[in-house]
Order: structure tokens, then C-alpha cells, then sequence
């Protein structure tokens, strides 16, 4: 191959240099799979020679979209969403798609001035957080045109698709898990109370109004943390002496009320016991360990993803609404005698 003129490459420098159409170079970039591993080769050093640089503007104007998926997450540094994003990640590896992620820091405004930035650059298709959109975000997605998947919850009116479970249900089993245990003085941590929080604050106070037992919470604004939790759990056992119980409704609260009880001689499980909520690494390896409400973060990305691709391309998934479920995770922490 031969160097070429001076100036910005073009898609048909790259095929003149290639000796093949221009459309076989597009098809190569966008779809390698497409094009036999001779021809990718070839196109690929004429590439490497050009320095050629794709335009994404030309691409969606020849398509009518990106090979962009958008991703409107809460958190980029939440260990959920990490989940979720190796999800997200590992589902699109191998199909030629880009993940453009927008992170609202759990606020609802955010989200409402991203979700119309991200449409207005055409994504292929958009992957987004719960079931809380703006009305105005939710009218403006419905009529986007491309295919959107919202993960973490379950719900019976999706903007499209939807993958998630009930955090309702998933806070009721914690609290019938613990009376099933014979703790009776159980009181409730929480802590940064966005929708599924609250949520999960419904199915908490279902289930303790259902045995019968008085609400005992302790809420903060605030992030969780294990800092937090441990202030939360002496918060609550200073106010309501003879506590026998704790949920915690993220794994870091749970943490901080364990690291309360061993700072306060209370044998767990013995005397106290603790359920936290997502089932985080550090629950299986805390001492002692810790039951928690698993829930399947990584498949909801990765489910997500490849059922927004099936639906590029012309394909609608046999199920769009898709209920993971849950798993109650039972450790020493709630292992009584």
C-alpha cells in the first residue's frame, strides 16, 4: 500500500487504498463480523496508514442512528452499579456497539436534562435506571424511536422493555426472614431514600404492621455507608433499648450495625441479628457473616443490553417485561442456636 495524498482521509480513500467498495469499508467498521478476516485485514491497514478517523455525524446521517447505546445510571461509583455495568459492558462486547453513560447522582432533574441530550444524538438505543421518569422524560422516550430497556425495578407499564424485581417483596422476605428467626424487636436502618429505597421502606413497614410489631427506623439523607451505618444502629439502639434485630436496607449499613455490635459486646447472632440488602462481596466475607437480600445486578445489564441489540436489529424479545426476582442469602449473622 501507498501513501496517499496529503489532507483529512475519507471512507473512500480508505477503500481506494483497500481495493474494495466503499460500502464493504463501512460494513467492515460497523459490522466486522460481516466481511471475511482477508478483507478486514486489508481494510485495516489502509486505516492504520491513513490515520483514518470514522465520522459519526456522516454515520447517522446514513443510517438514521448511532452505534451508540446510551447509559443513564445513579451512580458510577456505587458497588451496585459497578455490577451493573460489567454487565452492561460484557453484553456489548463483540456486537460493534458503543456505551455512552450519563450519571445523574440520584437526581430526578439530572436525569430529565440527560435523557433528551442523549435522544437528540440519535443512540441506537438507550438503557435507563427505574421507573421514575419525569412525565415530560417519559413522553419524549415513548416517542424517541429507538428501543429502551429500564432495569432495577419491576413494573407493569415500562416505557418499552423493563428487567428488574420487586424491592418491595425483597424488604418484605428480610423482615419475615427475621421473625422466622425469632427476633421480635426488629428495627430498620436506610439511608439516601431515592424511589427504590422507598420502596423497599413500603415493604418493610408491610411486614412489621403484618406481625404486628411497632415501626423502628433510622433514616439519613445521606449516602449509605458503613460509617453511616454504624451511627445509624447506635442511633437506634440508644432509642429503643432491648433491639434485637436490624435490616438494613443496603449491605454497608448492615456492615456499620455489625461493627456497632462488636464495639458494644453484643454477640451476633446469638443476641442480635442483621440482614442487609444486595448481597455485596464484603457480606459473604464479614465475621461473621452476613444474610442478605441478593438481587441480579450484573444479569440485569447484561440481559439488558442484549435485549436492547436484539431489538436493533428487528428482533422483539419474547419477553420485554422480565421479573429476576430475588434471593434471601441466609449467614451466621441470623443463624440463632
Amino acid at each position: 500500500m501507498s501513501q496517499r495524498r496529503s489532507g483529512r482521509p475519507t471512507l473512500a480513500d480508505v477503500a481506494a487504498l483497500a481495493g474494495v467498495g466503499a460500502i464493504t469499508v463501512s460494513r467492515a467498521l460497523r459490522r466486522p463480523d460481516q466481511v471475511s478476516p482477508a478483507t478486514r485485514e486489508r481494510i485495516a491497514q489502509a486505516v492504520a496508514e491513513l490515520n483514518y478517523i470514522p465520522d459519526p455525524q456522516a454515520r447517522i446521517l446514513a443510517s438514521g442512528r448511532s452505534d451508540v447505546i446510551g447509559v443513564i445510571l445513579p451512580s458510577l461509583t456505587n458497588n451496585v452499579y459497578a455490577d451493573v455495568l460489567q454487565g452492561i459492558y460484557d453484553g456489548v462486547a463483540g456486537t460493534g456497539f458503543q456505551i455512552q453513560i450519563g450519571n445523574t447522582r440520584y437526581d430526578p432533574e439530572e436525569e430529565a436534562r440527560l435523557a433528551p441530550l442523549f435522544a437528540s444524538q440519535r443512540p441506537a438505543a438507550m438503557l435507563l435506571t427505574g421507573i421514575d421518569q419525569t412525565p415530560a422524560t417519559r413522553a419524549l422516550l415513548e416517542s424517541a424511536g429507538f428501543p429502551i430497556v429500564q432495569i432495577m425495578e419491576k413494573g407493569d407499564d415500562p416505557i418499552d422493555m423493563i428487567i428488574g424485581f420487586s424491592h418491595f417483596d425483597a424488604a418484605q422476605a428480610a423482615i419475615r426472614h427475621l421473625l422466622g428467626r425469632g427476633y421480635r424487636r426488629i428495627g430498620v436502618l436506610g439511608a439516601r431514600m431515592d424511589p427504590r429505597l422507598m420502596r423497599r421502606q413500603e415493604g418493610w413497614r408491610a411486614a412489621l404492621s403484618e406481625a404486628g410489631l411497632p415501626l423502628r427506623e433510622a433514616i439519613s439523607p445521606e449516602p449509605s455507608s458503613a460509617t453511616m451505618g454504624r451511627a445509624l444502629a447506635s442511633r437506634l439502639m440508644d432509642a429503643e433499648p432491648g433491639l434485637d434485630a436490624l435490616f438494613c436496607a443496603n449491605d454497608d449499613l448492615a456492615l456499620g450495625a455489625l461493627f456497632e455490635c462488636q464495639a458494644r459486646g453484643i454477640a451476633v447472632p446469638r443476641d442480635f441479628g442483621i440482614v442487609g440488602f444486595n448481597d455485596l462481596e464484603m457480606m459473604a466475607a464479614a465475621v461473621p457473616s452476613i444474610t442478605s437480600v441478593q438481587t441480579r445486578r450484573y444479569r440485569m445489564g447484561r440481559l439488558g443490553i442484549e435485549m436492547l441489540v436484539e431489538r436493533i436489529a428487528g428482533r422483539r424479545p419474547a419477553e420485554p417485561n422480565v421479573d429476576l426476582g430475588f434471593e434471601l442469602i441466609e449467614r451466621e449473622s441470623t443463624r440463632r442456636g
